[in-house]
């Protein structure tokens, strides 16, 4: 099998079609989205950055089904039915 080259489009649709993209971007949504609603007023922003980056890690651990399907219907949509080398 010969080796694809290396080029920007290439990496572009790597990333897209990534499940482990979507884990980190829904990981982030959630971190962003709920931390907000449950934080204390009297913690640092150290101690801030700490529960963001737990809730992000949560949300990392959860989006595993998600991110398989988004990253499946990115597939199917703009590739169509073709075949893919996983």
């Amino acid at each position: 099998m010969t080796k694809r080259p290396v080029t920007p489009g290439y990496i572009f649709f790597y990333i897209l079609f990534s499940t482990e993209t979507w884990r980190i971007l829904l990981g982030i949504a959630l971190a962003l989205l709920a931390t907000p609603g449950f934080l204390p007023p009297e913690l640092s922003s150290a101690a801030r950055a700490m529960v963001y980056v737990m809730v992000a890690t949560i949300g990392y651990s959860l989006a595993g089904k998600p991110s398989r399907w988004i990253a499946d219907a990115l597939k199917k949509a703009i590739l169509g039915d073709r075949p893919t080398d996983n």
